[in-house]
């Protein structure tokens, strides 16, 4: 008798002892003040994990035998130990991917970076025009970001990541995306806008209308071989055929995210009260988060579908994702608020006024609002949980208790102190 294989994805839904995607954001600290930011980063969090912390979350991981970690921030670079922190993950068989803007990629670090097997970059650019881009991510970024790029394929890095959160100003230059990605020797990665952190405050005015979706997906079909989308469009395989990547939410199952004070949420783009499963300066630090947590046990049982079951392209589509439907006041068993079958448009007018939970803590630079509705919203930079709390042991209560006691100040330190002219391109915040 012959037991039929049970697909990876389903396996994957019952969680494995390490995660596979694990992202790690070392620090708030940003040059730059992108207005859809998913931890609304600008200022360093005085709480931040030091330097021996780090190294031992590091030997965790190594005995725990993640091969890779993505570090990102705010702007990882501006970390005094940085790249002390990257060379002791690589001699401990941890790879690095790390995400920037830039800011640091000098043609001597892209020659250090060039040199290793252990260490992948990840350039962020989410305009293929100046004038798209720095309207997001704020005035010269562009051509730091390119200017890294060069200095990267100058050194022979072969296959850096250039990695493009997707909007509605954007979708028309994808063809635009691939060919500066394929003019250095890149690889294109295109990203899913969420509404969280920053991104809750633009996300009406920026995701991609229901017509660039169709667009999105159709460019992935005839020309996305070669680019990487992570799980960001399973939502999209409503329309026909899967694409590349992982076709479920991993949230808490296989990916997870390290704050830079230690906590530990299910997703990166689920960054509230409600996603978050302990910190790793708790006993047993973060493998035993990872294994034994309330949150991430609950997480890994058989989930629901809600009504989105009774829909054909369920299977394909999975409800889509947790973060998107939690930051725009969804249900989680009901559709993503994207669905391409318009049932998450539906929902959203029938959704209360103010019903959606706002993204814990704010390290914005203090700057004005972007947008009339972040203005209306007069957000502060102290955090709220709004909405029911998960169920959580006393214990677990007690530690967050105990943590959120300490100052929730966002340090008015620079996070460029230290720092000359010379060691990066300006890039002013908008």
């Amino acid at each position: 008798m012959t037991v039929a294989a049970v697909p990876l994805t389903e396996q994957f839904k019952f969680g494995l002892d390490a995660p596979i995607c694990l992202t790690w954001e070392l620090t708030y600290a940003c040059n730059l003040s992108c207005v859809h930011c998913l931890s609304s980063s600008g200022r360093r969090d005085p709480r931040e994990l030091t330097t021996a912390e780090c190294k031992r979350v590091i030997d965790e991981l190594e005995r725990m035998q993640v091969f890779y970690v993505n570090i990102g921030g705010g702007e990882p670079t501006v970390r005094p130990d940085f790249w002390e922190l990257v060379d002791y993950a690589t001699a401990h068989h941890v790879g690095v991917k790390f995400s920037t803007n830039g800011l640091r990629i000098t043609p001597e670090v892209a020659t250090k970076l060039a040199r290793s097997d252990y260490i992948d970059v990840q350039i962020s650019l989410d305009g293929a025009t100046a004038e798209v881009n720095d309207a997001v991510r704020g005035r010269g970024s562009f051509d730091m970001a390119m200017a890294a790029m060069r200095n990267l394929a100058g050194a022979g890095f072969a296959g850096f990541k250039i990695s493009v959160v997707m909007t509605r100003h954007n979708v028309a230059q994808l063809d635009a995306f691939k060919a500066i990605a394929d003019s250095f020797g890149a690889q294109l990665r295109i990203t899913r806008l969420r509404p969280s952190g920053r991104g809750a405050d633009v996300w009406d005015e920026l995701h991609p209308t229901a017509g660039q979706q169709r667009e999105l997906y159709d460019w992935l079909v005839s020309r996305g071989e070669d680019v990487l989308t992570g799980d960001s469009f399973f939502h999209l395989a409503g329309y026909g055929a899967g694409l590349p990547g992982l076709n479920m939410c991993g949230a808490g199952r296989v990916v997870c995210l390290i704050d830079p004070v230690g906590d530990v949420y299910a997703c990166p783009f689920a960054i509230h009260d409600a996603f978050l499963a302990g910190n790793v300066r708790d006993t047993g630090g973060f493998a035993e988060v990872w294994r034994n947590s309330e949150l991430f046990t609950d997480l890994r049982r058989p989930q629901s579908g809600g009504a989105c079951t009774s829909c054909s392209a369920f299977d394909a589509c999975q409800g889509g994702c947790m973060a998107a439907k939690f930051f725009t006041g969804l249900p989680l068993d009901g559709p993503d608020p994207e669905c391409v079958r318009g049932f998450g448009e539906a929902a959203l007018a029938t959704a209360g006024a103010g019903s959606a939970p706002r993204p814990a803590g704010d390290h914005s630079h203090r700057v004005a609002p972007r947008s009339a509705q972040a203005r209306s919203r007069a957000q502060q930079p102290v955090p709220v949980s709004i909405g029911p709390r998960p169920v959580e042991t006393a214990a677990v209560a007690e530690a967050a208790a105990g943590r959120r006691g300490v100052a929730d100040r966002a340090c008015d330190q620079s996070p460029l102190a230290g720092f000359s002219p010379a060691d990066f391109s300006p890039a002013a915040e908008q």
